[in-house]
């Protein structure tokens, strides 16, 4: 038995790669990246430690690139939604029972082999799968997930440091457990790291977990789940599943065992989950921890005496990196009359510059948006500017979906 009092390795930021012309992290990506498109990738889903395979597989298809298939992924159905809630169940006394430390250690080794010998494909999955162009990728899914998965044991460490204060002759202590129960983890498809992070971010703390990724983003997922079961998770704990978000609904907010929602995606899907929790309250066994982030519009606001040239380069980059396809990204702007025209000239010469198409292609800043949905409803914004009287369109305004959903 362990006695000493454990202190876990202080973390630190993921160092971002630069990716520059004869690097080698560059010649190790454009290696990967030739490589899954040599191949077509077999996605399955896993429960209880087994990946699980269907007689429903389906294309995944890079959104700059839909003539091309990557690989396919294994449709799951109810079935598979209560498969992975017993694994979870099953495996929940022995998880939350283990010790802290050991827990701690699974996740330091992903964060490890993330940004070690997985690095090139963490990236290459989540450029092709999500067209994302190299540096987006690399600051999200090994930097951001890395340091996500450092940080929060860290994290860990230090709430289980909070102790109560003791009285003379007394000695108050206080021990954490898991929830009794299972956690849902919904998580979206445009960061990788979020993926990752709700799910084992949960689990870290002794919970148990069902694991839904967007569609979109099963490509990276299934990756990430590797690379968990690599670092040692044991079966059950964390289940990955694939099965359309009405069914897996139906299961998991009617089971009595279910304990927590971990979430990030829009404020119309949260509010429904919400709602559907509270009408189902008296179901289960204990009350269910509600957490989420869902995106907003976000708006920049600029002072007369604000330097109007950093002005233009981040309203540039924070509307259109990653296809502005961010919570974070810039969707507004309120702007003195007095800088509007410096700041316009240098924004139009600025997006001019950017090159679109591949993410193979490194020097192309802007990919395609992630799927048809998402490329109709903004050129069905675009549609409508163009019929305003009262709208000017500075730049852009063209799309096309013949080979990818650019905009």
């Amino acid at each position: 038995m362990a006695n000493a009092i454990f202190q876990v390795p202080s973390a630190k930021n993921e160092p971002v790669l630069g990716y520059t012309p004869g690097s080698p992290e560059r010649a190790a990506l454009k290696e990967t990246l030739a490589a899954y498109k040599a191949r077509q990738t077999d996605c399955p889903m896993y429960i209880n430690g087994q990946w699980v395979t269907t007689n429903d597989k389906r294309p995944i298809h890079p959104p700059h690139d839909l003539q091309h298939t990557l690989g396919f992924y294994h449709e799951g159905t109810a079935e598979h939604v209560q498969q992975a809630i017993e694994a979870a169940l099953a495996a929940r006394e022995a998880w939350e029972n283990m010790p802290w430390q050991e827990r701690a250690a699974i996740f330091l080794k992903a964060a490890d082999l993330i940004s070690g010998p997985y690095r090139a494909q963490m990236n290459a999955a989540t450029m092709l799968g999500q067209s994302k162009n190299v540096f987006q990728a690399e600051i999200d899914a090994v930097a951001e997930l890395c340091d996500f998965l450092r940080f929060n044991v860290q994290f860990m460490t230090e709430i289980y440091q909070e102790q109560p204060s003791s009285s003379p002759q007394v000695w108050n202590r206080m021990e954490y457990r898991g929830l009794e129960g299972f956690v849902f983890a919904l998580t979206p498809f445009n960061f990788t790291a979020i993926s990752g992070n709700l799910p084992s971010s949960a689990a870290m703390m002794g919970n148990v977990v069902v694991w839904k990724p967007a569609h979109t983003q099963i490509f990276a997922a299934r990756l990430v789940m590797q690379i968990f079961e690599e670092a040692g998770l044991p079966p059950g704990v964390i289940n990955l599943i694939y099965v359309e978000g009405r069914t897996t609904g139906d299961v998991i907010f009617s089971h009595p065992k279910f304990a927590g929602l971990h979430f990030t995606g829009s404020t119309g899907v949260f509010q429904h989950l919400w709602k559907t929790i509270g009408n189902n309250i008296s179901k289960y066994h204990s009350y269910p921890r509600i957490v989420g982030e869902t995106g907003g519009k976000d708006f920049v606001i600029a002072h007369p005496t604000a330097d109007w040239e950093h002005v233009a380069v981040a309203l540039a980059r924070g509307a259109f990196e990653y296809q502005g396809q961010k919570c974070s990204a810039a969707s507004r702007a309120y702007l003195p009359k007095s800088l509007w025209p410096a700041i316009k000239e240098r924004l139009v010469k600025d997006l001019a510059s950017f090159k679109m198409g591949s993410v193979e292609d490194f020097s192309c800043f802007v990919n395609a948006v992630i799927d048809e949905k998402a490329f109709d409803k903004i050129t069905g914004y675009i549609a409508q500017a163009t019929k305003d009287a009262g709208v000017e369109i500075v730049a852009g305004g063209g799309y096309d979906k013949t080979k990818g959903y650019f905009i």
